[in-house]
Parts: structure tokens; C-alpha cells; sequence
């Protein structure tokens, strides 16, 4: 199986969507229509720092990483947060999600991002395949909606 993992573009939309309705139904969210289009002009847009990639399967998206590279207080170079990661189910279990974090990592070593973080559910299946990336930070956090 060929994956290519590239930038979004903007002919990637309806195929992006559908994973992206499906990723929310899986954390059981509800993102209005507002929000997702905005997060879908700020992926394309030079001026955010969102930006989005997807993997690639014989021409159909069939996952994503959103993330958001942001400064920080200890460091003087960007970070990168891992915000959205997904893949549709037909083809989890491909090493698809993998490739996308590889991507991330390799394009962070390439830029010089000085760390790329993620969070996610303790009972995430996907754990197993995080924890072949980096241990898991003993932290704890706090949200606040505002």
C-alpha cells in the first residue's frame, strides 16, 4: 500500500469532511457548521497557524493531522501541537496514522520546531501506537471553556 502524506489543498474538501464529521463523532462533539468552515480556511490560509495534512491512498484522503505551531516561554523556537489526528475506519490498522506523526516529526526536524506534543484520551486505543512514538507525560490538565 503507497500513502503519501502532503498538505492540504483545497480540492481535498469533500473527502476532508467526511473524515472530519467522523472524527467528531468519535470524541461524540458536535462542531458547528461554523467552526468546521473556519477551520477549513485557516488550513488553507498562509496567515494561521493551523495547518493541515492528510494521507493519501490511491488518490482518496483517507486520514488527517490538524495542528497548530504556536511560540513558547522555554524555548525559541516553534512548537508544534498535534490538535486532530484521524484516520476512517476502513483503513485503520494500515500504519496510516503512524506515517502521519512520522511526517510531523520529519517536517518539525526539517523546520526546526523545537517539540511536537499531542493529547488524548487515556482510554484511546491509539495509545499503543503514541507510546511507540514517545512516553506518556505524567501531567494533568485542566480546561476551562470560556
Amino acid at each position: 500500500m503507497d500513502v503519501s502524506i502532503r498538505e492540504v489543498q483545497v480540492q481535498d474538501k469533500a473527502q476532508w469532511r467526511q473524515l472530519w464529521d467522523g472524527y467528531n463523532a468519535f470524541y461524540r462533539s458536535v462542531v458547528t457548521e461554523e467552526i468546521t468552515e473556519n477551520t477549513w480556511q485557516r488550513m488553507l490560509s498562509d496567515q494561521s497557524s493551523i495547518f493541515g495534512r492528510v494521507a493519501v491512498v490511491e488518490g482518496e484522503v483517507v486520514g488527517f493531522a490538524l495542528s497548530v505551531l504556536h511560540e513558547g516561554t522555554w524555548v525559541t523556537s516553534p512548537i508544534c501541537y498535534l490538535e486532530d489526528l484521524f484516520v476512517a475506519e476502513n483503513q485503520r490498522g494500515r500504519g496510516i496514522a503512524g506515517k502521519l506523526i512520522q511526517a510531523l516529526i520529519d517536517e518539525g526536524k526539517a523546520k526546526g520546531w523545537s517539540r511536537l506534543y499531542w493529547h488524548t484520551a487515556t482510554d484511546n486505543p491509539a495509545r499503543k501506537l503514541y507510546d511507540r512514538f514517545t512516553p506518556v507525560e505524567d501531567y494533568v490538565r485542566y480546561r476551562m471553556n470560556l
